[in-house]
């Protein structure tokens, strides 16, 4: 699969620039995220007339596809997946055929990158407000608990002023 950046450049890619762009091993967290964000723009393709109904569909189902491999820890990184967006889209294309290039058609890798993040962060936060109300309670029922028991207050490693 040809870079998705390289559009303009001839010749092999130097394996020091190989290695300084591959961020694979960082963003590949963001999988559901990059795969949630191309769904919706198949979507917006279709509306927009950019895509058929029958693409939109196909790429949608082999976006689903690649989720389930991502989910079920089957997914193979190969060589040239350089990031999560690249990784993805070599798999659709394997799966669907080249309609599978027809994912990202008029977005730009900035816009990819962002919409991805944001999905992530998303999802990260509402995950750890969760975390963070149930810690809260347990707090909250363990003082209650032991409200009966006196603990010296300390301040700054130092005894605290009694209230």
């Amino acid at each position: 699969m040809s870079k998705l950046w390289g559009g303009r450049f001839t010749g092999k890619t130097d394996p020091v620039m190989e290695a300084f762009n591959d961020s694979l091993a960082v963003d590949q967290v963001m999988w559901a995220a990059d795969l949630d964000g191309s769904v919706a723009y198949a979507k917006a393709l279709q509306a927009a007339g950019v895509l058929t109904a029958e693409e939109s569909t196909s790429i949608r189902d082999g976006l689903n596809k690649v989720r389930n491999e991502w989910s079920d820890g089957t997914f193979e990184v190969k060589p040239g997946d350089e990031d999560i967006h690249t990784a993805n889209e070599r798999r659709l294309t394997e799966i669907i055929g080249a309609a599978g290039g027809k994912v990202h058609t008029g977005r730009s890798r900035n816009d990819q990158v962002v919409t991805d993040l944001r999905l992530h962060l998303r999802s990260r936060c509402a995950e750890l407000g969760g975390q963070l109300r149930e810690l809260i309670l347990v707090a909250a029922r363990r003082a209650e608990a032991e409200v009966d028991y006196l603990m010296p207050g300390y301040t700054h490693l130092q005894s605290a002023q009694p209230i």
